[in-house]
């Protein structure tokens, strides 16, 4: 028991979030709650060493989740899941699927398809 601490109290078994992190609070990838992430190529050896946070992200997302989905499926905040996530990424073991804000639209193209939609 921690010194200081009221007898019979329990310590938290919950790692807070910065330990996870290692004190990083900033992703290094843009990842919106809708954002779409796979593993394309599972390493069991890579999974092997990862922390125990870290590992059931990866092992999660071998089928295509969103960011979102992971944080609530794992239960752990979406701050920490979006740095984990770019942890992975950065080694390559997690795929980023592109999202609609992504591409650029040619104005002129979507107004001759609503034109067309119309039958104008």
């Amino acid at each position: 028991m921690a010194t200081g601490s009221a007898p019979g109290a329990k310590r938290s078994t919950r790692v807070r979030a910065y330990a996870i992190t290692r004190g990083r609070t900033r992703p290094r990838h843009l990842l919106l709650v809708e954002t779409l992430v796979s593993v394309p190529n599972h390493d069991p050896q890579a999974a092997a060493r990862m922390m125990p946070e870290t590992r059931a992200l990866y092992e999660h997302a071998r089928q295509r989740t969103s960011v979102a989905e992971l944080s609530a499926h794992l239960d752990i905040p979406l701050g920490v899941i979006r740095v984990l996530l770019s942890d992975l990424i950065a080694q390559d073991l997690v795929y980023i699927h592109p999202t609609g804000h992504e591409y650029q639209y040619d104005l002129s193209l979507l107004e001759r398809i609503l034109d067309g939609l119309k039958g104008v």
